[in-house]
């Protein structure tokens, strides 16, 4: 049974937030809240995560998987950033868009695209998000949280404890927050394909 908790939006309780780090440090699987919509998170290293995210969502080995930064700083340290892109990600940050780039070597082999050795990360611009990170002080694995055959994300807290309760070990609900996933912008070749339109303005990538 998943452990439930119901954080504030703006100001979310830090014993809350606390005991959701120390979980996804003991390996856990969690549904958490982001700037686009809902979510599933686990540390980076967890072979155990990959492997339930893929088996809920029913996902083949090309899906990107997400690497969901604090900040600049630590997004550098997973991708390779020529000074273009470097400049057009920075301008867009943090907010709803996903990246495509190069991984460096501190990318676990499985999350890879196995034939562009490529990764998806964001930085994304919301509070209880940006907690969980800075507490974390690493990346969050990440897929959006969209079942199979459904054509939405799942977007209240309660429904997924009911619906994930025993896929999943942690649900953080912060409320609402919509079912639009993010822009996903590759970068892979050096210039910028928005590869799926969502919440992010693609006006600068077009």
């Amino acid at each position: 049974m998943a452990k439930y908790f119901d954080v504030h939006p703006d100001n979310p309780q830090r014993r809350s937030i606390t005991s959701v780090v120390d979980s996804i440090r003991s390996d856990a699987l969690i549904a958490y809240p982001t700037d686009s919509c809902y979510a599933l998170g686990c540390r980076l290293g967890s072979r155990d995560g990959i492997n339930r995210i893929r088996t809920i969502r029913n996902l083949d080995e090309r899906h990107h998987f997400t690497l969901v930064c604090q900040n600049f700083a630590q997004l550098g340290q997973f991708v390779h950033l020529d000074n273009d892109v470097f400049r057009a990600i920075k301008a867009t940050t943090p907010g709803r868009y996903t990246f495509i780039l190069p991984a460096t070597k501190e990318v676990p082999r499985q999350l890879l695209h196995q034939k562009k050795k490529t990764v998806g990360v964001r930085i994304p611009d919301h509070t209880v998000t940006q907690a969980l990170l800075a507490e974390l002080g690493e990346p969050l694995l990440s897929s959006t949280l969209l079942l199979p055959d459904e054509d939405e994300p799942l977007t209240q807290g309660w429904d997924i404890k009911e619906r994930l309760d025993h896929v999943v070990d942690v649900v953080l609900d912060s409320g609402d927050c919509g079912t639009e996933p993010t822009t996903v912008i590759d970068f892979s070749s050096g210039e910028a394909e928005v590869v799926r339109h969502g919440a992010g303005d693609t006006t600068r990538f077009d």
